[in-house]
């Protein structure tokens, strides 16, 4: 028997895809390419190409089941560079197993628990902001919203940060290093050597969090052990590797803290954005959420032994996720060479895979634009491709964060869509684009409703 020969890829050309890219955005070309070309697809860029994969097949090849030809090397050299370091995100090889090793106990479903009584007493804190904001009627940002709570809670979680000011001051200078890493990965900006503005922002925000954080090193080791605050950066200092005993080294403790705010703060909060954007949008579902909130709940703020009686607002969850994944894209480096759906992929290939478009494909989406939590009853789910959804990656690499995020984003809509429900700004619909995560080009304006 003669074997096969790999199909080469299709794709616009160069000149299309730039026009293309120009006319529509990433985001939205990328969904012209999928239609124009099929599930697997590549995009010339001229000085690089993508390799789109959009199967879940894909998906659990380059995760799962040939995971061992594929890694984070090329395509997150700018990540490592400018806002993780070493940290779990970008890391790789024997680092990347060592550290997954250690911090994997802190994030276990058991282990994200430690962090709910803050994550209750943020989000009910949240909630006396927002008696006001309904009784004055004013129109708000939900985006800033989130992104302020959700930076309280990780910063409190992980650093006993509580002083409003220091949580700002964090919020704002990661969020600087998250957009210029972004910029610079996509080109819009000039190199980080040019004496531009935005160059010198970053440089100045970098320099604020590497001070504030190992400042909270340096201050603890100053500390008896027995002072040390119970918090992530405490169990991250404490922790021993198991072959020799060694414990993390002061920069990479700050690379993992970053790391962790990076990802625990900016994709929840886009989550949540997308969550009260979605209800606004569908009554009908954000009335059956309260109806389950009134009934299981009444007058009681919500507890986390609560949650297990709170499905349906997990399934709104577990569907903001799928429509609106805070990570539209991600990229695995295929370090050697391999075959996805009969196309022939060479190493040294960039593969993008997309939690957006996958959670969208129609052979395994019944009406995927559709907003229906139902989706997620078990039945549903267990009958489901197990990588048809993957909005916090799949296999080994699967965000060490997802549990963190999961309890938060449940917390978090539990004790405020109890009490308010917000509603859509007259005439306003989201501009979904892709700048690092899922981001609504004109915001999330709504208005605060009491119930």
């Amino acid at each position: 028997m003669h074997s096969v020969a790999p199909q080469r890829l299709p794709g616009p050309g160069v000149i299309a895809a730039v026009r293309g890219l120009a006319r529509s955005g990433f985001l939205a070309y990328i969904g012209e390419a999928w239609k124009a070309h099929g599930d697997t697809f590549e995009l010339n860029l001229g000085i690089r190409r993508l390799i789109f994969a959009m199967h879940p097949d894909a998906v659990r090849q380059a995760n799962i089941t040939n995971r061992q030809s594929y890694d984070k090397v090329r395509s997150y050299d700018g990540v490592r560079r400018y806002l993780t370091g070493a940290g779990l995100v970008a890391s790789t090889g024997d680092l990347w197993r060592r550290q997954r090793k250690l911090m994997a106990p802190f994030f276990t479903p058991r282990g994200v628990e430690a962090y709910a009584g803050t994550m209750l007493r943020d989000a009910t804190r949240l909630a006396g902001r927002w008696d006001t904001l309904a009784a004055d009627g004013r129109q708000i940002d939900m985006g800033d919203e989130m992104m302020l709570v959700t930076a309280s809670i990780i910063l409190k979680a992980m650093f006993s940060t509580e002083t409003d000011e220091a949580i700002v001051e964090m919020k704002d200078a990661v969020s600087t290093m998250i957009r210029y890493t972004s910029n610079l990965e996509q080109g819009f900006s000039l190199p980080p050597w040019a004496p531009t503005a935005a160059n010198r922002a970053y440089r100045a925000a970098r320099e604020q969090v590497y001070t504030y954080i190992n400042g909270l090193i340096a201050s603890r080791r100053a500390m008896p052990d027995a002072a040390w605050p119970d918090d992530l950066l405490t169990r991250l200092m404490q922790a021993r590797d198991e072959e020799t005993g060694e414990s993390m080294a002061e920069g990479l403790l700050r690379d993992e803290s970053i790391t962790t705010f990076f990802a625990g703060h900016e994709t929840t909060a886009r989550t949540m954005s997308a969550a009260w954007y979605a209800l606004a949008a569908n009554p009908d579902v954000a009335a059956r959420l309260h109806a389950e909130l009134d009934t299981v709940l009444g007058d009681d703020e919500p507890t986390v032994q609560a949650l297990h009686r709170l499905p349906y607002t997990l399934q709104v969850v577990k569907e903001v996720l799928r429509l609106y994944p805070p990570a539209p894209f991600y990229v695995r480096d295929a370090v050697a060479a391999d075959t996805i759906n009969g196309y022939a992929i060479p190493a040294g290939s960039a593969v993008m895979l997309s939690p957006y478009y996958t959670h969208r494909h129609p052979d395994f989406w019944e009406d995927p634009e559709r907003f229906d939590p139902d989706r997620w009853t078990p039945a549903r789910e267990a009958a489901r491709h197990p990588t048809a959804y993957h909005p916090f990656a799949t296999g080994p690499r699967i965000c060490i964060g997802n549990n963190f995020s999961l309890l938060e984003s449940h917390l978090l809509l539990a004790v405020l869509a109890r009490r308010f429900a917000p509603r859509l700004a007259p005439g306003y619909t989201p501009e979904w684009v892709m700048e690092g995560t899922l981001s609504a080009a004109n915001g999330f304006p709504l208005l605060i409703e009491a119930r």
